[in-house]
C-alpha cells in the first residue's frame, strides 16, 4: 500500500506542478498584454498632445458650424479672417458651397457668449421679484 500512497503523491504533485507552470505562464501572458495595451494609451496620449499643439497655427480659421446632410455629407461654415465660407464636404473631397461676409456682433447687452447665469442676473436686477415687493407690503402693514 505505501507504494500506491507514493505513486498517488507523484502523480499530484506532478499535477500541482503543472498547475503551477500553467498559471506562471498565464500570469506573464497577461502582463505582456497589459504592458502592450499600456503602450497604445501612452501613444496615443502622446499624439493627441502633438496634434494640437500643431493646431495653434491656424488661428484666423475657425469652424463657426456643421451640420450633417447625409451618411457621410456635411455643410460646414468657416470663418476665415471675417469671411464665412459655406462648404460642402463629401466623400473625398471639398466644394465652396457660398461665400459671405461674418456677421457683426449684436450691439445690445445681449452676447451670445455670455453665460446663462449672467445674464439671469443681469435681469433679476433690473426687474426685483415679487415676493420681495410683497414681503415689504407685508411689514408695513403689520403692527
Amino acid at each position: 500500500m505505501s507504494t500506491e500512497a507514493t505513486s498517488n503523491s507523484a502523480i499530484t504533485s506532478a499535477g500541482s506542478s503543472d498547475a503551477l507552470i500553467g498559471m506562471a505562464a498565464l500570469g506573464k501572458t497577461a502582463a505582456a498584454l497589459a504592458l502592450v495595451v499600456a503602450i497604445i494609451f501612452l501613444c496615443s496620449a502622446l499624439l493627441k498632445r502633438w496634434t494640437r499643439q500643431g493646431s495653434h497655427q491656424n488661428v484666423n480659421l475657425k469652424v463657426v458650424g456643421s451640420t450633417a446632410v447625409g451618411n457621410r455629407e456635411r455643410v460646414v461654415i468657416v470663418d476665415v479672417e471675417g469671411t464665412w465660407l459655406v462648404l460642402g464636404v463629401g466623400n473625398g473631397h471639398i466644394s465652396k458651397l457660398h461665400e459671405l461676409s461674418a456677421p457683426r456682433p449684436p450691439s445690445n447687452g445681449n452676447v451670445p457668449g455670455q453665460r446663462f447665469s449672467q445674464r439671469l442676473a443681469k435681469a433679476l436686477q433690473k426687474h426685483p421679484t415679487r415676493d420681495s415687493a410683497s414681503a415689504s407690503s407685508d411689514s408695513d402693514t403689520t403692527p
